[in-house]
């Protein structure tokens, strides 16, 4: 039989492959979707529409095009491995003598170069460090706290949690004293692995945290460990004390299941106490087994690991390497210094977030600007020569990586070969801009916490940027209207509303609070996320606003603040930026957290002089020259006329964890930055008010 067209033949292979499946209602489903859904069966066809019938009417439940029969919930190729412990066990088995956990940082502290331990040897240590937990008396089933940043102890203490049926409750270093204390005692933890740092803060609140029966310190010696009086009940015992104490007393493994509590991820939020999510080992293998579909990661691949392993993305990307048997070299500590790790790493594989690829960004094009009317003419020719072949599906002429691009690539080492971005919407200059100069796959992702990380990823090939993909083959999508912000499922030309999710990947909900559950995983068991999405042709998946942090002006306008901070940050001046509004007022004010160099470069051009920062900040002429910036960067955006900010007030320091304006994955705290810059709000409203014949109260 011969077929006219590949979507035709695509189609009689599901076809093929249903029939030998077990014949179920979602079989019969899909069969019927697949015929009569034939405009997502083309050659860009990235997901299917399934004919479910929902409360709207609509048939608009998307599933991957990968994998339309069924949900991923296990990895294809290895369906036994259900939890943790099983892939870890894989690995081990698999690729024994594979390097694994790599670092620059000895013992007395000193920087060196990379030192490796293989996986076998990881394997020996995790039993011996979970045979020294039971050692203490810590039972299955008990929470164990991990409280300090990247380091190979921290991966070892997680596998032995995983091989013993302990819960994993990652601690942010940077939650603050309060936090951390909530949580400790939120989830009972009966033993936390911690530094010296960090011991301190424990130390600091320890008669408040009485689950806690052991505290074991990396990269502490014994000799130097505080002494607690025994009414305590609290050991401290350095993490080679324990590690000799497990050895001399091993216990066999005492496997999870996969629907078993793996590990509490406590989301810092923007309000209130943290909310610990339960994730089941079946919930982050399912996640990890679909978006390995799309990705691989290869036994010959060197992982650099910097973003916060207590995040979920980075949780996430360090099973996938575990699954491929993958190299994992860990920072030296300090994101400062982050550029010298690649360049004595050289990694092959880069997960970061836009905060930190729009750095690469601005750096690149500055020395760019910065080289010569001739350098920067052949920037610019080798640029846009390799843009429109990439963006043509060819391939770029090898000359181009030779006279321009291989100086760039070596910034990273010079083997990345795949680049990886989440956590916050990645500009889709940006995205263009690293596939070029690196020369390697670049994808954004779409994911959170409670979902077990991915949602939705770029497919390999895709090289249209501005979207986040299709489903993570683990999961179901669909968008719910939201009339108050004016996003239904009969918007044309694409729908729109807020994007649910179903599947394995969906969490058990927030540990002791059943409420907040009810109102994030609705009674048909759809997550609902509280971003906004479209779906473009194809079925990929588009963020387009953000409904939770929404407010409405005076006028009743409503506004989703991130979006449009994410058009400032364009804008050459803006480092960061921060859009306030209410329903006191008609208009909306800017705080910015300035491009440091950029304004001294203006202030140079300008003539202006000053004594320091904050008054070249406060130069009216400055805050002018900003706000114009602003206004441009908004029109091509195409803002609304309510969108654009009114005022802005610029600020020298940047917003960070360590003052409380932003969570530990870089989103700002709105009610803490409204507090914080409650001054200089109620001055710019002044100042519109005396401006506009029409004032902003109404």
């Amino acid at each position: 039989m011969e077929f006219s067209s590949p979507a035709q033949r695509r189609l009689e292979t599901v076809r093929s492959h249903l029939d030998s499946s077990p014949a179920d209602d979602q079989t019969s489903l899909f069969l019927n979707a697949t015929a009569s859904a034939s405009p997502f069966l083309n050659e860009d066809s990235y997901s299917v529409v399934l004919p479910e019938k929902l409360d709207t009417g609509k048939w608009n439940v998307y599933r991957s095009a990968k994998s339309p029969t069924k949900l991923i919930s296990r990895f294809q190729d290895h369906p036994e491995i259900g939890t943790l412990h099983d892939n870890f066990v894989h690995a081990v088995e698999t690729y024994p003598d594979n390097k694994y956990l790599g670092t620059r940082v000895r013992l007395d502290g000193t920087v060196g170069e990379y030192t490796w331990m293989t996986y076998a040897e990881t394997a020996s240590e995790r039993q011996a460090i979970g045979s020294g937990l039971l050692f203490h008396g810590i039972s299955h089933g008990a929470c164990v706290g991990l409280y300090f940043i990247n380091r190979p102890e921290w991966l070892i203490a997680d596998h032995a949690c995983a091989a013993y049926s302990f819960i994993s409750v990652p601690l942010y270093d940077t939650l603050g004293p309060d936090a951390v204390k909530f949580a400790v005692n939120h989830a009972t933890l009966q033993a936390i692995f911690c530094v010296p740092q960090t011991l301190n803060t424990l130390l600091s609140f320890l008669a408040e945290i009485p689950s806690i029966r052991l505290i074991v310190v990396v990269g502490g010696a014994d000799e130097h460990l505080p002494s607690l009086p025994q009414g305590t009940g609290v050991k401290i015992v350095s993490y080679q004390k324990l590690l000799s104490q497990g050895r001399s007393s091993l216990h066999p493994f005492y496997p999870p299941k996969p629907e078993d509590i793996a590990t509490i991820c406590y989301t810092s939020g923007t309000t209130g106490t943290p909310k610990g999510a339960v994730l089941t080992h079946g919930n982050l293998i399912a996640n990890v087994a679909g978006s390995s579909v799309a990705i691989d990661f290869l036994p010959s691949d060197i992982y650099i690991s910097y973003l916060p392993l207590a995040h979920i993305y980075e949780r996430a990307n360090q099973i996938l390497a575990v699954y491929g048997g993958v190299a994992i070299g860990f920072y030296q500590g300090d994101v400062l210094k982050l550029m010298n790790d690649f360049a004595v790493l050289r990694p092959t594989v880069f997960c970061s977030v836009p905060r930190l690829y729009n750095r690469i960004y601005d750096g690149i094009t500055s020395a760019v600007n910065s080289s010569g009317v001739m350098k920067k003419r052949l920037f610019e020719i080798a640029y846009n020569s390799k843009k429109k072949a990439i963006v043509n599906g060819r391939n770029p002429s090898a000359l181009w990586d030779k006279l321009v691009f291989n100086k760039i690539k070596e910034k990273l080492g010079g083997r990345v070969r795949f680049m990886g971005s989440g956590a916050s919407p990645l500009s889709p200059d940006v995205m263009d801009f690293l596939r070029v100069c690196f020369g390697c796959s670049v994808r954004e992702g779409y994911g959170m916490t409670e979902t077990s990380c991915v949602i939705s990823s770029m497919d390999e090939g895709d090289t249209l940027s501005g979207h986040v993909g299709s489903p993570n083959p683990a999961c179901e999508v669909k968008l719910v209207d939201v009339p108050e912000m004016n996003y239904t499922s009969d918007d044309q030309p694409y729908p729109r509303g807020e994007i649910c999710v179903r599947g394995p990947i969906i969490f058990k909900g927030y540990y002791k609070d059943e409420e907040q559950t009810k109102e994030i995983i609705d009674e048909d068991s759809w997550l609902h996320t509280g971003d906004i999405g479209l779906w473009l042709p194809g079925g990929r998946l588009k963020i387009i606003d953000r409904k939770k942090n929404i407010f409405k002006l005076a006028q009743g306008e409503y506004i989703a603040p991130e979006k449009i901070e994410n058009v400032y940050t364009k804008c050459r001046f803006v480092s960061q930026c921060f859009i306030h509004g209410d329903s006191f007022n008609s208009s909306l004010v800017a705080i910015v957290s300035v491009d440091l160099d950029v304004m001294k470069e203006w202030a140079a051009s300008e003539g202006i002089k000053y004594e320091h920062l904050g008054q070249l900040c406060n130069d009216p002429k400055a805050r002018k020259a900003v706000l114009a910036e602003m206004d441009g960067v908004g029109k091509e955006a195409q803002l609304r006329g309510f969108e654009f900010a009114k005022a802005v007030t610029l600020v020298p320091e940047p917003f960070t964890l360590e003052n409380g304006l932003l969570t530990p994955t870089f989103k700002i705290k709105r009610p803490q930055a409204k507090a914080y810059f409650a001054d200089a709000i109620s001055k710019m409203y002044a100042e519109i008010a005396a401006l506009d014949p029409m004032p902003s109260k109404l």
